[in-house]
């Protein structure tokens, strides 16, 4: 039987979204994200993020200083008891694994042996939508907004308590 996963876009999802996050002291969690993760967990998900970076391909902080962030992020996770599955990141804004494109949906599909019809993403921003549905997840979900109008996602919520209402 095949995997399923949780997707999750980093900026605006798992923390609030303060424009090019690459320091600790920035890095402020989105309420519920834990809560969210360990019931996907429980329910068998594999965890996975995929962000872009596009601010080490723009000189506006290193590899390092994303590094550094990303590992109190996943530290953090598992203070919690939430194992991240992968993190999946692409610097480079010219790159088939930059959202909106698929690249990186595409290698986790294949490395975790997912059904992505059976699998869900969360993302704040049309172009997470767009890699989502180019690789087709089935339950594409806009986080932060209030209407539907203009996006590619089946759902559209305010908070991620309402996405875990959905997750089953």
């Amino acid at each position: 039987m095949k995997n399923k996963a949780l997707f999750l876009d980093r900026d605006g999802v798992i923390n609030v979204d303060h424009q090019y996050v690459y320091q600790i002291e920035h890095f402020e969690f989105v309420p519920g994200i834990f809560d969210l993760c360990q019931h996907a967990q429980n329910l068998g998900y594999k965890i996975i993020i995929i962000t872009n970076q596009s601010g080490i391909d723009l000189g506006y902080y290193t590899v390092q200083d994303f590094e550094t962030v990303s590992n109190y992020m996943l530290t953090e996770f598992e203070k919690r008891q939430v194992h991240i599955d992968e993190l999946y990141w692409c610097q480079f804004m010219q790159s088939i694994d930059h959202k909106p494109y698929p690249g990186l949906f595409i290698k986790a599909k294949y490395k975790y042996d997912l059904d992505m019809k059976s699998s869900f993403s969360i993302g704040d921003k049309e172009t997470d939508i767009s890699a989502g549905v180019n690789a087709g997840v089935g339950t594409n979900i806009l986080f932060g907004k209030t209407s539907r109008h203009g996006t590619q996602a089946n759902v559209v919520v305010k908070s991620l308590k309402e996405v875990q209402a959905l997750i089953k």
